[in-house]
């Protein structure tokens, strides 16, 4: 079998924070008068605070200035972080930690790559930030999925060549970011109906070891 390591997404692979977000994007832009519910909030799947700021203001009846943009996103993030506060290890989505430990159990590397800047912290609160083997995240990278260098970075973070790579998405842009590294995919949940992927499944509840010897 090649696959040597599984790379996995954060929000809406290993957690759900998707609603988190959806509460502060949805505070902040009310505050603003700008229109956004949860259809908007679908297309922000996978990228990062600054882009998804762009998809939010296309709705805003004036132009904003970079300045404004920052102090948008920092609101944002700041509420959004406080609602984390509520995040514990029961957030952890359903087959993740059987999936895990069939990985650890056949010597297979662990990783986190995701565009989120709340990684570390969102890690810690699930209790999962001393399971994985490399994490990287929006902290480390210049260019948001679906760029692949969040995971590129969490390949070479494990020493394991990006053909020798699963990642796991539930998001379109995660899936494109992952095969433009060379890297195999599962496409889960939301993404499990992009047929670019090499695996696709509605939940990791679904997930087989020997899924990854057929990719």
């Amino acid at each position: 079998m090649s696959i040597k390591a599984v790379i996995f997404d954060l929000d809406g692979v290993i957690v759900s924070t998707d609603n988190y977000h959806y509460r502060a994007w949805k505070k902040i832009s009310d505050e603003e008068g700008i229109y956004f519910d949860r259809k908007i909030n679908e297309r922000l799947r996978g990228v990062s605070r600054m882009e998804s700021l762009d998809i939010i203001l296309e709705k805003a009846n004036r132009e904003y200035s970079q300045e404004e943009k920052n102090s948008f996103a920092e609101r944002k993030n700041s509420l959004y972080r406080n609602l984390l506060e509520e995040l514990t290890q029961n957030d952890i989505l359903p087959g993740v930690m059987r999936v895990l430990e069939i990985l650890k159990k056949n010597d297979i590397k662990v990783a986190i790559g995701s565009s989120s800047k709340n990684t570390e912290f969102i890690l810690r609160k699930i209790g999962l930030h001393e399971y994985f083997d490399a994490i990287s995240d929006g902290t480390q990278i210049k260019n948001s999925k679906p760029d692949p260098e969040v995971f590129l970075v969490a390949a070479k973070k494990l020493c394991i060549e990006p053909r020798d790579c699963l990642v796991v998405e539930d998001a379109d842009a995660g899936v494109e970011a992952g095969l433009a590294g060379g890297m195999k995919v599962l496409a889960v949940g939301y993404a499990s109906r992009n047929r670019k992927a090499n695996l696709r499944m509605e939940s990791l509840e679904q997930f087989k070891y020997e899924d990854m010897i057929t990719v």
